[in-house]
């Protein structure tokens, strides 16, 4: 049993993630609402509609992530951001809180758990009135350590991105969540870069993140165009994939340029599932669906009629399909003998056939 497999099943509102399940997939809504609860409502459908498990927000406001100032410090001059403060930023993609408890109630409605990454403690306080079901600790948060703890303290599953986080940091997060009550978090490789190029997706760092956070799950948030890494991060073991989804990804808004459609999403959902089942559980012997084609492999068959006593030769035995007689490995070793019986034309070679012949235990 790996060390994965020994951690325990983790619950978000009923839905146990973990080796033995499919992988858990959040639809991170970020700013694509756009300012507009109806979008935001609609987001909800296209999530559960694509198949997803889970829709994420971000709980927010521009005040409570940074400060209303210009300078060096605050000014956004690189990257698909550029032109703008921090705090008009913040203030444009936010999701108001006033608009939470009816995305909450919408998705219960329609049957998709819903949950949230707070940026601060009043997010946090907030939250708890809702009942959310889980937290999520976004990769620019690892560092705070305080936001961290509040979120173990609820006793609600974590979620901790570790995107531009270095090993000590990634450690260190980690282990505030278990000081706090939150034994087994739940960590995802992240690249922060948006989009991510697929050249950087480092998808090795989940293997690495299994072996150096015993205890923890491990899956991926991802950046990346398309499914094709998270398929790959889940036949390396990732038990989470989170992707952003839009409706429209020319729709203008701060995060929609580089996220997912829905018919995309469904991709996700579809292509991590069945990588995921055509990864566990580990077999050896044939499958079920090979017992109809085994028929189909090479085996040694009579192709000229050999009377009894007679030698075995190339001339009157051969490896051909189908494969109900001897394997062709044996061929090296009947050459030379004799013939046991009279064998017909198109007869399977069988090891009684064989004088002084017995079959490799």
């Amino acid at each position: 049993m790996t060390a994965q497999e020994m951690i325990p099943d983790i619950a978000i509102a009923g839905r146990a993630i973990g080796p033995d399940h499919p992988p858990y997939i959040i639809a991170e809504m970020s700013a694509n609402h756009n300012g507009s609860l109806e979008r935001a409502l609609a987001i909800v459908d296209a999530a559960l509609e694509a198949g997803c498990d889970a829709i994420k927000l971000q709980t927010y406001r521009g005040d409570t992530i940074t400060l209303k100032a210009t300078g060096p410090d605050f000014d956004i001059t690189q990257g698909p951001w550029a032109g703008r403060t921090l705090y008009q930023l913040y203030e444009d993609a936010h999701l108001p809180w006033e608009w939470h408890q009816a995305i909450f109630d919408h998705a219960k409605a329609r049957g998709i758990t819903v949950f949230s990454a707070p940026f601060d403690l009043t997010a946090v306080d907030f939250l708890e009135q809702l009942n959310c079901p889980a937290y999520k600790i976004a990769s620019y948060e690892i560092v705070d350590h305080g936001l961290i703890a509040a979120c173990a303290r609820t006793g609600k599953p974590l979620i901790i991105s570790t995107g531009l986080a270095n090993r000590e940091e990634i450690q260190e997060a980690v282990a505030v969540a278990r000081a706090n009550g939150c034994a087994n978090p739940i960590v995802l490789h992240c690249v922060s870069g948006y989009p991510t190029p697929y050249e950087e997706a480092n998808l090795h760092r989940i293997g690495y993140l299994k072996d150096h956070l015993p205890g923890c799950l491990i899956g991926l948030s991802d950046h990346t165009p398309g499914a094709a890494i998270p398929a790959g991060a889940v036949a390396l073991g990732a038990c989470v994939v989170e992707k952003h989804i839009t409706l429209d990804r020319t729709g203008g808004g701060e995060d929609d340029f580089f996220s997912l459609e829905p018919s995309e999403m469904a991709q996700v959902c579809q292509q991590t599932r069945a990588v995921w089942a055509g990864t566990r559980p580990l077999r050896l012997a044939r499958a079920k669906s090979e017992q109809v084609t085994a028929a189909g492999r090479r085996s040694l068959y009579v192709v000229a009629p050999i009377k009894a006593g007679e030698v075995f030769t190339r001339e009157n035995i051969r490896s051909i399909r189908p494969g109900h007689g001897l394997p062709p490995k044996y061929l090296e070793a009947i050459l030379g003998k004799r013939a046991h019986q009279d064998l017909d034309f198109a007869q399977a070679l069988r090891a009684e056939m064989i004088e002084g012949f017995t079959l490799e235990e």
